[in-house]
């Protein structure tokens, strides 16, 4: 089975090139969803968050007020990385599960949409990997519809890689200036070359 993994910048299109992936009838596993499920009440990953955190990041419900969290640590490096190492085995535990029950039932390739692919060290696991990349000014615009500053996606941005830097690493890139009808194109090429028998 050939593992992809997809990549690339906050607001630049990764969900988009995930449902074309999906579409074209591969498996895919998204880390933002495993993400949130972890922190779901009742799940150890939330009691240690709240442990480290305090309680005022949940809210009355007993859930993660996930805006609030971003806030303390996207502005405190140090508070980043003890959420990191609080998250991010565990969604890698999930999504290598995932991958291996593809495996087993005989899929001939499967899809990881994983944000931090680099920065996690994850880029081993895979066959090929995708980055989607935009321009600055476009993943401004996509990402102020979401009510962020500025400052709030300059942070969001320092906290990964650069994206020149994710494009330069990865083996295909998907450029998403276009519509799309231009992603789905870059897609449909991009997988030709991966899967060339199917």
């Amino acid at each position: 089975m050939k593992l992809i993994g997809l990549t690339g910048g906050v607001g630049m299109g990764k969900s988009t090139a995930a449902e074309f992936l999906q579409r074209q009838g591969l498996p895919v596993a998204c880390t933002d969803v495993i993400a949130r499920d972890i922190v779901e009440p009742g799940q150890p990953a939330l009691v240690e968050i709240q442990r480290a955190f305090g309680g005022e990041i949940l809210g009355s419900d007993g859930r993660l007020l996930r805006d609030r969290l971003a806030r303390i640590v996207f502005a405190d490096e140090a508070k980043r990385r003890e959420l990191e190492a609080i998250l991010h085995p565990r969604i890698r535990r999930q999504w290598r599960q995932q991958a291996e029950a593809w495996r087993a039932r005989g899929a001939p390739a499967g899809v990881v949409a994983i944000p931090l692919l680099f920065e996690t060290k994850a880029a081993p696991d895979f066959d090929s990997i995708i980055c989607v990349a935009c321009s600055p000014q476009t993943q401004r615009q996509r990402l102020r519809p979401r009510g962020w500053s500025l400052e709030e996606i300059e942070r969001r941005n320092q906290a990964q890689w650069p994206i020149e830097q994710k494009m330069a690493a990865a083996h295909y890139v998907v450029w998403n200036e276009g519509g799309l009808d231009v992603h789905a194109d870059q897609i449909e090429r991009i997988l030709a070359l991966i899967l060339p028998r199917r």
